[in-house]
């Protein structure tokens, strides 16, 4: 992939599902209210943390390039 990314979770959307810890767990951490955090908000394009991010069933996790913004997930239509 070769990229960087920068992650962020919409709190106001998070359920707390936990599918972000399962698919990338050094990625992403509950916290004490059980809503996901990026345990570091810029870092190297993976896989993992793609899968993450789809596996969310309320697509509150946010994939962008960084420097330039494009969004990796969601998709944009």
């Amino acid at each position: 992939m070769g990229d960087r990314w920068h992650i962020e979770v919409d709190r106001s959307v998070c359920i707390g599902s936990a599918q972000c810890v399962h698919h990338a767990s050094v990625a992403f951490r509950l916290d004490a209210a059980r809503q996901s955090r990026p345990t570091d908000p810029e870092t190297d394009a993976n896989e993992e943390i793609l899968a993450a991010a789809e596996s969310c069933p309320v697509e509150a996790i946010v994939i962008r390039v960084l420097g330039s913004g494009e969004p990796v997930f969601p998709p944009e239509e």
